[in-house]
């Protein structure tokens, strides 16, 4: 069975490659996955373990750690809108203050997170 899905596998992959191959532009896809790759590598996955150490003593970790994924989350969604080089191909994309709502957004979040912490510690 795994030989099968092994295969299987090894001819969805030729399957993709032979239908990106042809395609203007591929270049810049490479360039962009592997720089993306890198990012996460050396800028993204030591900030996330730093972070996890300096949780993990925290009495309220779970909140914290709740509260990190989703800022995390927010910041990777938003900041690749906001870090297109030029004016975006639809000019109603960036209708909203998209930096500004960011800031509030995480503000939130962290606000709220302070109030969970402070519920639990009053019971």
């Amino acid at each position: 069975m795994r030989i099968t899905l092994g295969a299987a596998g090894v001819v969805l992959i030729a399957v993709g490659l032979f239908h990106l191959l042809p395609l203007p532009g591929l270049w810049g896809v490479v360039v962009g996955f592997a720089g993306a790759i890198a990012l996460h590598d050396v800028v993204v996955g030591p900030l996330v373990l730093l972070a996890g150490l300096l949780v993990a003593r925290l009495p309220d970790r779970a909140v914290v750690r709740g509260a990190l994924i989703t800022m995390g989350a927010l910041t990777l969604i938003t900041v690749p809108v906001l870090l297109r080089p030029g004016p975006p191909p639809n000019p109603t994309l960036l209708a909203q203050p998209y930096g500004l709502n960011l800031l509030i957004c995480l503000v939130a979040v962290a606000v709220v997170a302070v109030v969970l912490v402070l519920v639990r510690r009053r019971r």
